[in-house]
């Protein structure tokens, strides 16, 4: 391993420990030639997931643009990013476990969605509001009787 610092090779492990729930496994290192410490992560290398788009066109996942909207959905409501990256770890693992190479976009959303309702329903709205393209406030309406009968039961 290269440190970052003196871009020397020498360094040595002064601990190791598994992070990200066993999915990878964190190191300490100190270099030999400068005394710094940096940490470097160990992951399994995992196959490339492609996401089937609602046109049939396939696009590599990409863990930013879940995140994207999921900030999107979420500006000014109490969901902390930590939340946020729950729902996003919490999708990947699914995702890994139950699909090997593709996946319709439309489990993921409904996924998210299904996430955010147990969190802030505003927030849930926003992301079904683009999610599931509403056109108007009826589409809107809509969803808030949904919610709202859901709650009443």
């Amino acid at each position: 391993m290269r440190c970052p610092f003196c871009k020397e090779e020498n360094d040595k492990v002064i601990d190791s420990r598994s992070s990200n729930e066993g999915q990878a496994i964190r190191r300490r290192r100190e270099c030999e030639s400068c005394s710094r410490r940096y940490t470097t992560y160990e992951r399994i290398e995992e196959l490339p997931l492609y996401i089937v788009k609602k046109d049939r066109r396939r696009e590599l996942y990409d863990r930013a643009k879940v995140l994207s909207g999921l900030h999107k959905a979420c500006e000014k409501r109490p969901v902390s990013l930590d939340d946020q990256h729950k729902i996003a770890d919490a999708l990947e693992l699914m995702l890994h476990e139950k699909y090997e190479k593709e996946v319709p976009v439309s489990i993921i959303g409904e996924y998210i969605m299904q996430r955010l309702a147990q969190i802030d329903q505003v927030a849930y709205v926003r992301f079904a509001s683009v999610y599931r393209e509403f056109q108007d406030i009826s589409h809107f309406m809509k969803e808030l009787k949904a919610i709202l009968g859901k709650k009443a039961v």
